[in-house]
């Protein structure tokens, strides 16, 4: 009789697919943050590090002036750009915001971002779901920042999200996922990507959001503000693939009790 372990065995590798948002491929799971990197040569050694295909950009925090040089290293990279809200307090900020986006970088990608205050930077939730209905009505690909509620990430996506982005803790605190029960029942129930956003702080943070079922990760903190930003981007990304792995191979069961590694009868041969 063959185990379950050597029948797996026999299986083939399912491939690392890229994600689809709204109809749009981006070839890697791992979405990057260009904000609070020191400098353009450190973003750019960590960006090729992190195997991303697809960076934020704060339009609002935007100054031509300072920030031109970051939209030509994009360029120079091949990066798709995802503008974001951040910044904004209200749903019509929000709106405005993705409207000049879309203008300037010529994209119907708009990261949807409505912060409630500046203590805590949680999203406001009512103003997020009137900033998503309004942009998805009018044709946007809103992938939308909000808290992890499970009621909230369906109502966004009823209202036309593109993808749903639940926080795992606040913004740069580097917590990790102080609720992976509220992450994985998102997950669990969303007909659209759910993408991790904020509180990464490490490796395992990405991993455990992929294991618990989600599409893809943001990071921004965790790499533009690690001591070594090129090989924490490295780690997040093989934390992210390894993630994703585990997730698909058909983890072994949580038990109260322990199980003997090898069987009492031998093993078989084949």
């Amino acid at each position: 009789m063959t185990t379950t372990a050597q029948a797996n065995a026999t299986e083939p590798v399912t491939p690392y697919p890229p994600l689809v948002i709204g109809g749009e491929e981006v070839s890697s799971r791992l979405i990057t943050g260009s904000g609070g990197m020191t400098s353009l040569s450190a973003l750019k050694a960590a960006l090729i590090a992190s195997k991303t295909s697809l960076t934020t950009v704060a339009i609002r925090r935007f100054e031509p002036t300072s920030s031109m040089g970051l939209y030509k290293l994009l360029g120079e990279l091949n990066l798709k750009i995802l503008p974001n809200t951040a910044g904004c307090y209200s749903h019509k900020e929000a709106i405005l915001t993705a409207k000049l986006a879309s203008e300037v970088l010529g994209t119907k990608f708009i990261k949807i971002e409505v912060i409630a205050d500046d203590a805590t930077l949680l999203p406001d939730p009512i103003e997020t779901l009137r900033a998503t209905e309004s942009l998805a009505n009018e044709g946007f690909l809103v992938m939308a920042y909000c808290s992890d509620d499970p009621i909230l990430a369906r109502r966004l996506e009823l209202a036309g999200a593109a993808a749903v982005m639940p926080l795992g803790s606040p913004i740069g605190s580097g917590l990790g996922i102080l609720n992976p029960y509220n992450i994985e029942s998102i997950t669990n129930h969303s007909n659209v990507p759910v993408i991790l956003d904020a509180g990464v702080g490490g490796a395992s943070d990405v991993s455990q959001a992929m294991e618990l079922g989600c599409d893809g990760v943001l990071v921004a903190s965790a790499i533009n503000r690690a001591q070594y930003p090129e090989l924490m981007a490295k780690s997040l990304a093989l934390a992210l693939e390894a993630g994703y792995l585990t997730r698909i191979s058909g983890r072994i069961p949580k038990r109260d009790q322990a199980l003997a590694s090898s069987p009492t009868e031998g093993m078989i041969a084949q």
